[in-house]
């Protein structure tokens, strides 16, 4: 589905759409399961690029870093931070809806 005029984008905003996806229209354990995919996104591919830096260090200065850090420093706390957004943001619009419908 096209964003073809304004109103089309104006009414995807008040019904939460993101990227043609209803994220005003899904159950709680579709929230849910959406909230967590979102986390483990975040912390694989913010673990990735931690990875690939610390990759560049070493090349660069000949030290071996410990790659345990980034998973602890880097990928554990982006992934729990996107998680809990993602799943506040998705509850509340799960919220507005069962308040909408009674």
């Amino acid at each position: 589905m096209s964003m073809a005029t304004a109103n089309d984008v104006e009414r995807a905003r008040r019904e939460g759409e993101l990227l043609g996806i209803p994220l005003g229209k899904l159950g709680w354990f579709q929230s849910l399961l959406m909230g967590v995919a979102a986390g483990m996104g975040a912390f694989f591919l913010t673990t990735f690029l931690a990875i690939v830096a610390m990759l560049v260090y070493m090349m660069a200065t000949g030290r071996h870093p410990d790659f345990a850090l980034t998973y602890r420093r880097a990928g554990f706390p982006v992934g729990v931070v996107v998680m809990a957004l993602a799943l506040g943001f998705l509850g509340v619009q799960w919220w507005r809806r069962m308040v909408r419908k009674h």
